[in-house]
């Protein structure tokens, strides 16, 4: 089934075979060890309860040498907020202090400009035809926005991206050799791009978050080394967080509106309707469609034992057509009272987010008031892979 997945056939469309899956039961062995969890009210309680935790450093290193836990991008991600868990996971995610009401307002501006430049690009593309909506606006909106909040360079965006996209591998479910490589290549790029950052903002503090966390991090942190690594291991996170996932969800909420032109005609006439559209596009198909965790004791989950240390794989995109939690679960339907896990949930839901909607909002204000005529050209091709979803390319013209 995973194999399948893989295909060209399977990207384009997981769903049916997430469906085999259920079929199968609520909580289901894996073939290679721990199991996979389809029914949202058993994701929704994994990721609520304290008792099954995130797949931290010492986790990985009992896994043994030589497994891909083990690698040096994944035990550099394990050191990162998302891997860690109580007590560590308090302070830090507290020392973040990102995306308030106050800083999400004081990014509107800057988000509603980039996109409008982007859609200026667009527009004249289109003029000569047909665009790659995905290269031209989804994947340069998130990189520039997280680039512009952390005062980065404008150059260096487009390094920054295709680095996120390498990195990303040690995070899937079943990363080869091949892609484990890659993944260590980008976080060693990755870590020396933002230690320079942090040794520049400490030298010249200015009115940025990485200047902010430093000195948030002086006074919970005596060692100026280990003070410094702190502010690193966010800045990494911020960015491998805003980016991959952000960009997957502007494109997959576009592609899902031009597939079903009444939607996208309702849209353009009532465009109060787009917060609806970006969390039926976050059920209907999320950016990430696995979120793992690990069982702090042994105990039964949906009727099946679960060991201490033992792994279970929340197959979230399969969950979010659960017919248990949404009728008519395969109807792409703005009018859906919103019930998803695309963010994760618990003390692990996602700090970012309130960016990642506001990102998606704007996208779709400006694009169904200016574009009412886009339609798509062909399908779209996907990346290989399981737990991260990605778009290659979004080919659109006007009609």
């Amino acid at each position: 089934m995973f194999s399948r997945l893989r295909t060209a056939k399977g990207q384009a469309n997981p769903f049916p075979l997430y469906a085999e899956l259920r079929s199968g039961g609520g909580v289901v062995a894996a073939p290679w060890g721990g199991h996979l969890v389809t029914g949202f009210d058993l994701c929704d309680q994994v990721l609520r309860s304290r008792e099954w935790l995130e797949p931290d450093t010492r986790w990985r290193e009992e896994q043994g040498d030589g497994t891909r836990w083990t690698a040096p991008s994944s035990r550099e991600m394990s050191r990162t907020l998302p891997a860690l868990n109580p007590p560590d996971h308090t302070w830090v995610r507290r020392s973040a202090g990102m995306f308030d009401r106050a800083s999400l307002e004081d990014l509107r501006g800057t988000v509603g400009r980039i996109t409008g430049r982007l859609l200026d690009t667009l527009a004249a593309r289109l003029d000569e035809g047909e665009a790659d909506f995905n290269a031209l606006v989804s994947e340069e909106l998130p990189v520039a926005t997280i680039g512009h909040w952390l005062g980065l360079p404008t150059a260096d965006f487009a390094r920054l991206r295709d680095l996120t996209h390498d990195q990303v591998f040690t995070q899937e479910l079943l990363p080869s050799a091949s892609q484990l490589a890659k993944s260590d290549a980008a976080t060693a790029q990755l870590r020396a791009y933002f230690t320079e950052l942090v040794r520049e903002r400490r030298a010249r503090p200015g009115d940025d978050p990485v200047s902010r966390w430093i000195a948030v991090w002086d006074t919970l942190e005596s060692d100026q080394d280990k003070a410094d690594e702190g502010v690193y291991f966010l800045a990494l996170f911020v960015l491998l967080a805003a980016l991959e996932t952000t960009s997957t969800l502007l494109s997959t909420a576009t592609l899902l509106l031009l597939e079903h032109p009444r939607q996208w005609d309702w849209l353009t006439v009532h465009p109060d309707l787009v917060p609806a559209a970006v969390e039926e596009s976050l059920r209907y198909d999320p950016p990430t469609h696995v979120i793992s965790r690990v069982c702090a004791q042994d105990r039964l989950l949906g009727g099946v034992e679960v060991r201490k240390d033992e792994m279970v794989h929340l197959m979230v995109a399969a969950a979010h057509r659960d017919p248990a939690k949404h009728a008519d679960p395969e109807l792409f339907n703005l009018h859906r009272k919103p019930a998803h896990l695309a963010f994760s949930g618990g003390i692990h839901y996602c700090l970012g987010a309130p960016l990642a909607r506001l990102e998606a909002q704007t996208l779709l204000h400006q694009l169904v008031r200016r574009f009412p005529r886009l339609t798509l050209v062909r399908r779209p091709s996907w990346a290989p892979r399981v737990a991260f979803r990605r778009l290659l390319n979004l080919d659109v013209a006007l009609s």
